[in-house]
């Protein structure tokens, strides 16, 4: 069996803060689920429902910098559009543009809560 992204999670500080990011970067839907503050989130819609997420508080608090130890990517039509997003609403860019032959265009932010995200422009997108 491949090892295929089937689920992520994204711990936050601010719940509200951080679901409007997503909201606003990448238009994902968040369903409340399970005790108050977890969300499901929706990545697609019905005909390319994209992978799960789930989104809570986060249960102890970070410590130090670098990478979450999880570098989750995105697909993305297109990574300008998502670069200006991510810096219009309060994300970093960590990875300008950059371009990886035969892949596709790539670029690494921080979120609002500090979690290391890519984004990827696929020139052939990979099978979901």
């Amino acid at each position: 069996m491949p090892a295929n992204l089937a689920s992520f999670a994204i711990h936050v500080d601010d719940v509200d803060r951080a679901r409007a990011f997503y909201e606003a970067v990448f238009g994902w839907e968040f369903e409340p689920w399970g005790p108050p503050g977890f969300y499901l989130i929706h990545t697609g819609d019905e005909a390319a429902p994209g992978i799960t997420g789930l989104m809570h508080k986060r249960q102890a608090p970070r410590t130090g910098t670098g990478l979450n130890g999880v570098e989750p990517t995105f697909s993305v039509d297109d990574v300008d559009a998502i670069a200006a997003l991510v810096e219009a609403n309060g994300g970093t860019i960590t990875y300008a543009k950059g371009v990886i032959p035969t892949v596709g265009a790539l670029i690494r932010f921080l979120d609002t809560e500090g979690n290391d995200i890519g984004a990827m422009e696929y020139e052939t997108p990979p099978h979901t």
